[in-house]
């Protein structure tokens, strides 16, 4: 008897696993219920910028037309300074001239090529009023598809930095970081983002000649950061090269070129130190944490941090305190 079951075994086990690989399986996979998202800035001296859509499934493709999609018009968007309120103006670049995407653009952060190709709906003010100011807490309201949205956020007045400078490191000629020498007001809870924008033409020998070479400010990964541990101090840092979002630049390519992150003597750079407010470092931080971490097995879990009541997103305020450096 012993001997027979230790020879039916495995052919048992044959015979299940063989009908388990004829089984048709079906997986029913749950829908979740769409998630407003909200994405604002207001900087100091500028315009707000409002982004309105929705949250895309997992599992549901993403492309040109689904990206577009994911921006919503319709929405009521209302901003306050305490004092006064006014309603914001739903700006779609499917209504936009070509003439007028290159300007689209540079407001939106986002290649004309690719919104030649987008339907994207932005809601701000043309109203010079409505133009950042520091010391000023912006509250904003977003009603749509009978779903109310509130945040707020504080526009705290920019800490200078005493010098900005490009330096090549090491043996590499002509590319290099951006450093800068800072010093902390002696005030516990300070909160700061970097930026940098190449304002110069690119030569005649780039695939992309006479172009400028970044539309917009750009923002690194690890781009935020607070005061807990350097609360007075004064010290040097150094920035690496952010790339745009969605961008086919072939400098912004880290997989094929040697320029990726860095920037190159004979650019023009505007730098930007911006002050941010903790919910806004929190929120920012909690998403660089995320990217900076994917794919590894050591990473601590976390998920993103947000500002915006009823919905998910980020509404940020920026004191902005700038410099040009001519790299050399």
């Amino acid at each position: 008897m012993k001997q027979t079951a230790s020879i039916s075994t495995p052919i048992i086990t044959m015979f299940l696993v063989a009908s388990g690989c004829q089984q048709k399986i079906e997986v029913e996979l749950p829908t979740d219920e769409p998630v407003f998202v909200v994405e604002g800035t207001i900087f100091e001296g500028e315009a707000p910028l409002v982004f309105v859509g929705e949250s895309q499934g997992y599992f549901d493709p993403v492309d040109a037309n689904s990206v577009g999609q994911a921006f919503l018009p319709g929405a009521l968007v209302t901003i306050s300074d305490g004092t006064t309120a006014a309603e914001l103006e739903e700006l779609c670049t499917s209504n936009l001239p070509p003439e007028l995407l290159e300007t689209a653009a540079e407001i939106l952060g986002f290649p004309d090529t690719v919104l030649a190709e987008l339907d994207l709906c932005v809601y701000t003010s043309f109203d010079p009023a409505w133009r950042g100011m520091a010391g000023t807490t912006y509250a904003l309201d977003v009603v749509i598809e009978e779903t109310n949205m509130q945040a707020s956020t504080t526009i705290v007045p920019a800490v200078p930095i005493d010098s900005a400078w490009f330096q090549s490191p090491g043996t590499i000629d002509s590319l290099g970081l951006m450093y800068a020498q800072f010093t902390d007001p002696d005030t516990l809870g300070n909160a700061y983002r970097w930026f940098a924008k190449r304002i110069n033409l690119r030569p005649e020998w780039d695939p992309l000649a006479g172009q400028v070479k970044d539309d917009s400010f750009i923002a690194p990964l690890g781009s935020v950061t607070d005061d807990a541990f350097f609360n007075g101090l004064s010290f040097e840092f150094s920035a690496f090269r952010g790339a745009a979002a969605n961008s086919t630049a072939w400098d912004d390519q880290f997989a094929t070129s040697s320029e990726a992150g860095y920037f190159k003597s004979g650019d023009t750079v505007v730098v930007r130190m911006c002050s941010i407010d903790q919910s806004v470092f929190q929120a920012i931080r909690s998403y660089e944490t995320l990217i900076l971490s994917q794919g590894s097995p050591f990473a601590p879990p976390s998920s993103m941090m947000t500002n915006v009541d009823g919905g998910i997103g980020l509404w940020a305020g920026y004191g902005v305190w700038q410099d040009t450096v001519i790299c050399q």
